[in-house]
C-alpha cells in the first residue's frame, strides 16, 4: 500500500502560500489604482467647490475596508490550507484499517479454515427509533433475509449477518446487498443509511479535498468515515 499524502501535502502547502500572494497582489494593484483616481480627483477638483471632509474620509475608508477584506481572505486561505494538511496527515494513521462507510455492499466469503465470512455493516441511524428493520438481498435482487432490530437509539448500529437465508440455509459465497428502515413510534420514517466496511489502501489529497481508498468501494472523503473498526 502507498500514500501520496507527503508529497501531496507539500504542494498544498506551496499551493496556498502562491493564493495568498496572488491575493496580496491583486489587493495592492486594486488599492494603487484606488489612490491614483483619489489624487487625480484631488488635484483637478474646483477650487471653488472642492471635496468636503466628508468625502474624502468616506473614500480613505473605502480603502481601509478593501485592505481589511484582503486580509481577512488571505487568513481564512491560510487557516483552510493548515486544516486540509493536517486532515491530510491524520489520515494517514487509518491505513490498513477497516472503516465504515456510506453504502449497501455485503460479502460472503469462505476462508482458509473453511469458516463463513462476512464482511461487517452497520447502520447510521440519525434519530431514535421504534422499528428498525435490515433486509439483505442476493445478486439478483432477491430478498434472503430480513431482520428485526427493534427500537435502537441514534448512532451507529452494528447488526451482524450469519451468512443464512430466513429459512436457515447457508447462503453461497459473492456479493449480496443491505436495505434499511426505520420508523418512530408514530410510524413516520426516521433517516437511517446503510454502511459497508472497507479497507484503507491509501491516502490521497486531492482538489476534492482528502480522499481515502477503499479498493472496490471506491475513494471517500474523511468525512464519509462513520467508524474505524481497526
Amino acid at each position: 500500500m502507498t500514500t501520496t499524502t507527503s508529497t501531496t501535502s507539500t504542494s498544498s502547502a506551496n499551493s496556498v502560500g502562491s493564493s495568498a500572494s496572488s491575493t496580496a497582489s491583486s489587493a495592492a494593484d486594486i488599492q494603487n489604482q484606488f489612490l491614483t483616481l483619489l489624487v487625480t480627483q484631488l488635484n483637478n477638483q474646483d477650487p471653488l467647490n472642492p471635496m468636503d471632509n466628508s468625502q474624502l474620509t468616506s473614500q480613505l475608508a473605502q480603502i481601509s475596508t478593501v485592505q481589511g477584506i484582503t486580509d481577512l481572505k488571505t487568513l481564512v486561505s491560510t487557516i483552510s490550507g493548515q486544516v486540509d494538511v493536517s486532515q491530510s496527515m491524520s489520515a494517514v494513521s487509518m491505513i490498513g484499517k477497516k472503516v465504515l462507510v456510506p453504502g449497501t455492499a455485503l460479502k460472503i466469503d469462505t476462508d482458509a479454515t473453511g469458516g463463513r465470512v462476512t464482511t461487517p455493516i452497520g447502520i447510521d441511524l440519525q434519530a431514535d427509533a421504534a422499528d428498525v428493520k435490515m433486509t439483505i438481498s442476493d445478486s439478483t435482487g432477491r430478498v434472503v433475509r430480513t431482520m428485526d432490530l427493534g427500537a435502537q437509539k441514534t448512532g451507529i448500529l452494528s447488526p451482524t449477518w450469519d451468512g443464512k437465508d430466513d429459512s436457515g440455509n447457508s447462503m453461497a459465497d459473492g456479493q449480496y446487498t443491505i436495505a434499511v428502515t426505520a420508523t418512530d413510534s408514530n410510524g413516520a420514517a426516521v433517516t437511517a443509511d446503510a454502511l459497508s466496511s472497507g479497507t484503507v489502501q491509501n491516502v490521497a489529497y486531492t482538489t476534492s479535498g482528502v480522499r481515502l481508498d477503499l479498493g472496490l468501494l471506491g475513494q471517500f472523503s474523511v468525512l464519509d468515515i462513520r467508524e474505524v473498526l481497526g
